[in-house]
């Protein structure tokens, strides 16, 4: 029998070929982007060890315990995106990232090995090594949030396309392609166009997204308030506008105007009535309306697209060479001027920002910046690995003088910014589900709960069992069953919430052991709810 001959099949057959089908039309590329797979050795060790954090004691920074806590993540951003999949899924307001613009010149290297501006599959080992990290990065993303990533002509048109696949994060979720301005003049070595601009893309998680809007920089002493309006100082700007509704308006001394109105009539009673129409007795006495100070900082301004006043990646190398005593360190980095931009726009004050390309430390410069200037509690996640020393020389000795203070390349001593800093390497635990590998992954999680809940501050180490907490939460650990009565007897008269693991070769609730304390405590069984988000993303 034939497989085109489908009249002499069975049914039973032919709802398998049916199934073949579909799997097969699953498979294809749509519309879009379409490139040749190359498999990366920090990915494939996945498939036989899991990352972990181990924390590094003698690099934490602590200037104000009931300040929140930020992260920085020194190895591999696939491996440290993958443990952030446990710890922080839904929970990042924003992600900035500056990944390598795979220029050729030495930018962006692909296991262990530079990639070369001849290599065939340049262009498919960025995307491989780009799509990997995005969809991990998407699942970290609120609802309501939102990444931008920067880049310039040589992958903007692959990023464009990668990012509108639905897999990621679709065309309906794409805000906008911000042009950025990155230097202030013009250098004359290009045979036929000097590029001074890159780019900034845009993208929600999902529809739910709408950007916070702009303090626009106003000159408070260029408003007036001749009549004493309570509701402050304004300017007035004209009611007419070419091409706007026509129609009659009478002032009150009786004089008539018949023009092209900025509102439609009814709009312009309302603002009559309101008290914003003003007729001046010079000039043409056409009546104009009233802009409070108050209203425009306060309602703000819708950003376009064009930036050129968040500073040149010349002012970024001035920033970086001010804290490391005129020495350059570092190449091409990110002024603070754009992320603080990027920030406003995306965040609440307490938001969370992670950047998983950190590299010289530009984003958590920025939110300490941020912080200090509006009161903010926003808290920021670094991951960059330490290719060339750039963590353990630039990246977390930057963070270190911005909060703790520093004396800059002209003398000039900077105070402190503050905050709280806990830094991690990535480590790994054998994958393969034996008893001795998920006892020791729990082992091994201690820091990654700590991190989940936020919760740093030891409060008790027993063998069995630990406790963690910061102001108003606890995070109790247990690793033997046979603990949990001395447990309960522990956190009896302590008040607060208990976000409580406990080990479990299965995946056991422990729900009728903690029945008489269930108000206080919310339970998880370990390691299998870390398991299972491994088994999600590394399948």
């Amino acid at each position: 029998m034939s497989k085109g001959d489908y009249k002499s099949w069975a049914k039973e057959e032919l709802i398998a070929e049916i199934e073949r089908l579909k799997k097969e039309l699953k498979k294809r590329k749509k519309y879009g982007l379409v490139w040749e797979e190359k498999p990366e050795e920090v990915v494939e060790m996945c498939k036989k060890k899991l990352p972990v954090l181990k924390e590094v004691k003698n690099k934490e920074i602590i200037t104000d315990k009931d300040k929140p806590v930020n992260l920085l993540i020194e190895g591999d951003n696939y491996h440290a995106l993958s443990v952030l999949n446990y710890t922080h899924a839904k929970k990042v307001d924003v992600i900035y990232i500056d990944p390598p613009y795979n220029t050729g010149n030495k930018d962006f290297i692909f296991n262990d090995r530079y990639v070369d501006p001849e290599d065939g599959y340049r262009h498919s080992k960025w995307l491989s090594f780009m799509e990997k990290r995005l969809k991990l990065a998407k699942n970290l993303l609120k609802d309501t949030g939102v990444i931008f990533i920067s880049i310039d002509d040589n992958e903007v048109a692959q990023l464009k396309l990668l990012m509108d696949n639905s897999d990621l994060f679709g065309d309906a979720n794409f805000i906008g392609a911000i042009v950025r301005r990155r230097r202030e003049s013009q250098a004359n070595l290009s045979r036929n166009l000097s590029t001074i601009h890159e780019y900034v893309l845009c993208y929600a998680r999902s529809t739910k997204t709408e950007l916070n809007k702009l303090v626009p920089e106003l000159d408070k002493s260029t408003f007036i308030n001749l009549d004493n309006d309570l509701r402050g100082p304004y300017v007035t700007m004209p009611c007419t506008n070419k091409g706007g509704a026509k129609y009659t308006i009478t002032t009150p001394t009786g004089k008539k105007y018949i023009d092209e109105w900025r509102f439609k009539e009814e709009t312009y009673l309302k603002l009559l009535k309101d008290k914003r129409i003003v007729f001046p007795s010079k000039g043409n006495g056409k009546p104009r309306y009233k802009l409070f100070y108050n209203e425009k900082i306060e309602k703000g301004v819708i950003p376009n697209t064009w930036w050129d006043d968040s500073a040149s990646n010349q002012v970024a190398t001035i920033e970086l060479k001010a804290i490391f005593n005129g020495a350059v360190i570092f190449n091409n980095p990110k002024p603070t001027g754009l992320i603080k931009k990027i920030i406003r726009l995306s965040t609440p004050k307490d938001g969370i920002i992670l950047d998983f390309m950190a590299g010289s430390g530009t984003t958590g410069h920025a939110v300490l910046e941020l912080n200090k200037e509006d009161g903010g509690n926003r808290q920021f996640i670094l991951c960059t690995n330490n290719e060339n020393n750039i963590c353990i020389d630039v990246c977390y000795p930057r963070i270190k003088k911005v909060m703790e203070g520093y004396t800059d390349s002209k003398g000039n001593t900077k105070e402190g910014l503050g905050d709280n800093l806990k830094y991690f390497t990535t480590g790994f635990v054998d994958s393969e589900p034996t008893d001795g590998n998920k006892r020791l992954l729990t082992d091994k999680a201690i820091e990654m709960l700590c991190v989940k809940e936020g919760t740093f501050e030891p409060v008790l180490d027993r063998e069995d069992y630990k406790v963690f907490r910061n102001t108003d939460h606890y995070t109790g650990i247990i690793f033997n069953q046979a603990a949990i009565p001395a447990f309960k007897k522990t956190i009896k008269d302590i008040k607060g919430r208990f976000s409580v693991y406990v080990f479990s070769l299965g995946d056991e609730t422990f729900d009728d052991e903690f029945k008489d304390v269930k108000q206080k405590v919310k339970l998880s069984p370990i390691p299998e709810a870390i398991l299972r988000v491994y088994g999600r993303i590394f399948k």
